[in-house]
């Protein structure tokens, strides 16, 4: 008896030292743990992410601070620029405010514009910007400006680049394209997938690089195989045009002699014996002198003349210099949002043309950040492409910005999205009744009361 004693002891105290013993050996379950913060952290997360119209807000925010940040570093960065040229302080920020300021016109009437009178604007906008890209080939028309003929003179001190609205046309007309092309269901067959759209971006191609703007075809490139992408091309087809697309590259690379000292100088940490690679390495000193915090705004060393192009492609080097690598990571990071809200918006569409526009613009975007971002890192050649919605330049800033607008349009215009916003407020301007907290309980309170 003492030893049976003993073990009642034991067992008592075995299961006060594991509380779940017992529910697990009576066959029932182990009491559920409260989600940790991190978990419950994610979850919320995902379901504010899962809300209709959180694309619409996400490209909305993300994009006017992209471009709010770009004014002030415009700002910090072009001021030395301006003053070496014996211009005011401010030329090159007001300059950029005034193009801000048209082009969030611009945005407004993209984000209001039916998707009906978009496509019948295609095929004319196309034209134009081949009839302008045709004018700058003009001599006394075209200007100019770094070795690229690429520029139009509109009086004064403003210029016009018609290759940047060349993209924005290339876009929209593929994307139009492809959509009427799958509605007969003729998107199976090679030639009507590629023909005219090849034809007619191999045209706008050449005559960008006419100009000797390389990093301008890149993005076309880049469009128009995302633009094939969305339409389902096959795998064969992707590799056989890009080994066309590769080798007329290295032509091209192979014939330029400053193309060749440019890719030469992807990876350099100094400026090479001749300073061929000048502009590389002291992109690399600014992020470098950086630190983790920056130097602070206004207090950069290379924009004093060290660094060419500080305002336009190597904006982002001064952000690096100035703000450090917080700057910089949170600029990537309202890209990455951008980006990411716009492939949202082209996998929930129904449209085609949605689809095809809205992922035309989100590659358009994507692929010229890394070209910029990747040459200041000096991951890439320096092709001469300025950082969208940041860098200073109106002829790259309006298309742009009309651009983001048509996001903004195509993520109101899902069905979800549509449902939502209708449901905030009814015609007469008052709340719905199914809106508010005190909705349900007023409905409660009215049935059992019998009022009807």
């Amino acid at each position: 008896m003492g030893r049976g004693r003993h073990e009642d002891r034991a067992d008592r105290h075995r299961h006060a030292e594991d509380p779940d013993e017992q529910p697990r050996r009576g066959g029932g379950e182990p009491p559920s743990r409260p989600p940790t913060f991190l978990a419950s952290g994610v979850s919320r997360f995902q379901r504010a992410w899962d809300r209709p119209l959180t694309a619409y807000y996400v490209v909305l925010g993300t994009s006017l601070l992209i471009i709010l940040l770009g004014l002030v570093m415009v700002f910090s960065s072009s001021q030395i620029q301006a003053l070496r040229n014996s211009l005011p302080a401010t030329y090159f920020f007001q300059k950029q405010l005034v193009a801000a300021v048209i082009g969030g016109v611009l945005m407004v009437l993209a984000a209001r514009m039916p998707v009906k009178l978009l496509r019948a604007l295609t095929y004319p906008f196309l034209a134009v910007s081949i009839v302008l890209l045709i004018a700058v080939q003009i001599p006394g028309i075209g200007v100019e400006i770094n070795g690229n003929t690429n520029w139009i003179s509109v009086g004064g001190p403003f210029m016009l680049q018609p290759s940047e609205f060349a993209k924005l046309a290339l876009l929209l007309w593929g994307a139009d394209l492809i959509a009427r092309k799958g509605e007969r269901g003729t998107l199976d067959q090679w030639r009507h997938l590629l023909v005219p759209l090849i034809p007619g971006a191999l045209l706008v191609c050449g005559l960008i690089m006419i100009g000797g703007d390389m990093g301008t075809v890149m993005i076309l490139v880049a469009i128009v195989f995302g633009l094939l992408w969305l339409a389902g091309a096959p795998t064969r087809l992707f590799v056989g045009v890009l080994g066309v697309t590769v080798a007329i590259g290295a032509v091209f690379m192979a014939t330029a002699a400053h193309r060749m000292e440019r890719l030469s100088c992807v990876m350099a940490s100094d400026p090479g014996p001749g300073d061929e690679c000048w502009q590389a390495a002291h992109g690399i000193y600014a992020l470098a002198s950086g630190g983790w915090f920056g130097s602070g705004l206004g207090a950069s060393v290379e924009k004093w003349g060290e660094l060419p192009e500080p305002h336009t492609d190597f904006i982002f080097a001064i952000t690096g210099e100035e703000l450090g690598l917080a700057g910089t990571l949170s600029v990537l990071g309202l890209f990455a949002a951008l980006g990411y809200a716009g492939i949202r918006v082209a996998g929930r569409t129904e449209d085609p043309f949605v689809r095809y526009a809205a992922g035309g613009i989100t590659t358009w975007l994507m692929a010229q950040v890394v070209i910029n971002i990747g040459a200041v890192l000096g991951l890439l050649p320096i092709a001469g492409v300025p950082l969208p919605l940041f860098s200073y330049g109106g002829s790259a800033l309006l298309p742009t910005m009309f651009a983001v607008g048509l996001l903004i349009a195509f993520a109101r215009s899902d069905r979800s999205a549509r449902a939502a916003l209708a449901t905030r407020r009814r015609p007469d301007g008052r709340r719905p009744a199914g809106l508010g907290w005190t909705s349900k309980r007023r409905r409660e309170v009215n049935a059992s009361s019998g009022e009807r």
